[in-house]
């Protein structure tokens, strides 16, 4: 067993007008003192990783075995888009302008728990893709989990 923490639940909630956002305290407490938000390519949202997951992360880009053009123009978008923060005093995240548009979190946000990390999703974003047919049922059965 790892001992990487585990997110899990759903909350929804709302930015500020100075693009801060509540984290979950339950969320916070596993995050910890310093995290790393970046995009998460390919789905339009932002994720949120504890820095002991971010390690693994790092580690797992940097083991590519290829390393052609591409690797290195997704690790440059990759690592432009991310940040090291931690929240206020008040669990407040101020979440940059740019990964707000990369996202589309102007007002109504959604926090995910998503296993190794925190998924920011802009709530209309979020419900569209939860509707899609599908989602996840093939997946369930290959594991054997159902």
């Amino acid at each position: 067993m790892s001992d990487r923490p585990l997110f899990t639940g759903l909350s929804e909630h709302s930015l500020d007008d100075k693009g801060r956002l509540v984290v979950p305290a339950r969320f916070r407490e596993r995050l910890g003192a310093g995290f790393f938000l970046t995009i998460a390519e390919p789905d339009p949202c932002l994720a949120i990783f504890p820095a002991s997951t971010w390690a693994e992360v790092c580690a797992k880009i940097e083991a590519a075995v290829v390393k052609d053009a591409e690797h290195r123009d997704f690790v440059r978008r990759f690592f432009a888009n991310t940040e090291e923060l931690s929240t206020d005093g008040n669990g407040r995240l101020v979440i940059p302008a740019a990964l707000r548009a990369y996202a589309g979190l102007e007002k109504d946000v959604v926090s995910i728990g998503a296993q190794n990390r925190v998924e920011l999703w802009a709530k209309d974003r979020y419900e569209k893709h939860a509707r899609q047919p599908g989602t996840g049922r093939d997946f369930i059965t290959e594991l054997g989990l159902f």
